[in-house]
């Protein structure tokens, strides 16, 4: 005989729980509103952990609440750009797998981009080549996506 379990239950986030993640997710949703204007912003979610003294499990979620991949670890972030990354990261996971699409993509090329750092900023780059020649090039730093 199977003892039921229920799944523990999932809750939004409340702002100020993880500052760092908040931070983060705004950055993201100004790439988001410039090119998923029908989708509505990204927020957290939280989930308790099955395992006893565990911290509950934060996802980068759609604005319907939906999310995929990893869940984010909230001690490993050590600042606000170090955030950006990861959040950035599972933003990426949850938008491109959810919604069967890569995201976001080089207008130039469109391939899509990877966050990655870039003179020291936190940018989309895209693999594909220039006229110019080289390996790659940034799209935009993370965030800035509606100012192409």
């Amino acid at each position: 005989m199977h003892a039921h379990v229920d799944q523990p239950e999932v809750r939004r986030v409340a702002r100020g729980e993880y500052p760092l993640w908040d931070e983060a997710l705004a950055v993201l949703n100004q790439d988001v509103a410039a090119t998923h204007t029908e989708q509505g912003p990204l927020q957290l979610l939280a989930q308790p952990s099955y395992e006893a003294g565990e911290l509950e499990y934060v996802y980068v979620a759609l604005a319907n609440g939906e999310w995929h991949g990893n869940h984010l670890y909230p001690k490993t972030a050590e600042d606000s750009a170090h955030a950006l990354a990861i959040v950035a990261d599972a933003a990426q996971d949850t938008v491109t797998e959810l919604l069967w699409q890569a995201w976001p993509l080089c207008v130039e090329h469109n391939l899509g981009t990877h966050a990655c750092e870039v003179d020291g900023v936190l940018s989309w780059w895209c693999s594909g080549r220039r006229s110019e020649g080289g390996p790659g090039h940034s799209c935009a730093a993370v965030g800035a996506l509606g100012t192409l």
